[in-house]
């Protein structure tokens, strides 16, 4: 059976072996890597807030730090500056599925920071996530951390399964999002801030809004939660 071996030679976990009979350790520094996350299909939240955050799901394995596991353990594996307390390892099979009336729906977000704080912002509206191919993992270490562990309660869909009327923001020539009618399903649909929207998916939508502004293009993460904020304060 695998063990959790330490840099010393020592067996991190602590009392009984791993409940999978792999290393627990192993299976984490994979897991910072995308190409593990989506063939094992799970993903680590590390930190008390974010394990707190999934209290409503369990956890593949839950190392706590002197509990279930040597300190020096969760030092050895974690991504953070400072080593967390206790990592949660999760199945994304186990996270929100059920679709909601609106929806940001993100083409090749790949920033994690913007993808994160976009899957935060959509909880505070009560809205979904749609993520085309090329967006960033919202399960990866920094996408997590900046949701501040709002994927938990956030709906993740593809991209083309948002349902509703799909409306483009875009920097400028668009109708003023204060003048667009906002009724029923909505489906706000932003692009990365480079590139923006390709004139596929500009074509795909029924409406294109933008956000009057005196300077640059605001950053992708402001623009969809100033939408969200737009459509709520009418309802």
């Amino acid at each position: 059976m695998a063990r959790c071996w330490l840099a010393d030679g020592r067996c991190g976990r602590l009392g009984k072996p791993c409940p999978s009979g792999r290393c627990v350790a192993r299976s984490v520094r994979r897991l910072a890597d995308r190409r593990w996350r989506d063939k094992l299909g799970l993903f680590a939240a590390e930190g008390e807030d974010l394990v707190e955050a999934a209290a409503d799901i369990e956890p593949v394995d839950l190392l706590v730090a002197g509990e279930t596991v040597e300190p020096s353990l969760l030092a050895e594996v974690s991504t953070l500056a400072h080593p967390p307390r206790v990592i949660g390892i999760y199945r994304r099979d186990d996270l929100q599925r059920e679709p909601r009336p609106v929806t940001l729906a993100l083409w090749h977000v790949a920033d994690p920071g913007n993808g994160g704080t976009l899957v935060r912002s959509a909880d505070a509206f009560g809205a979904g996530v749609a993520l085309s191919s090329g967006c960033a993992d919202p399960t990866g270490p920094k996408a997590l951390r900046a949701s501040m562990g709002a994927l938990f309660r956030v709906p993740v869909a593809p991209f083309e399964a948002a349902a509703g009327r799909r409306v483009a923001l875009i920097p400028h020539g668009g109708t003023p999002l204060a003048e667009l009618e906002l009724s029923g399903e909505i489906v706000f649909v932003l692009g990365a801030e480079r590139e923006g929207l390709p004139p596929e998916v500009l074509e795909s939508c029924e409406t294109r809004a933008s956000i009057p502004q005196q300077g640059e293009s605001l950053n992708v993460a402001m623009a969809g939660t100033i939408a969200l904020y737009e459509l709520s304060r009418r309802s």
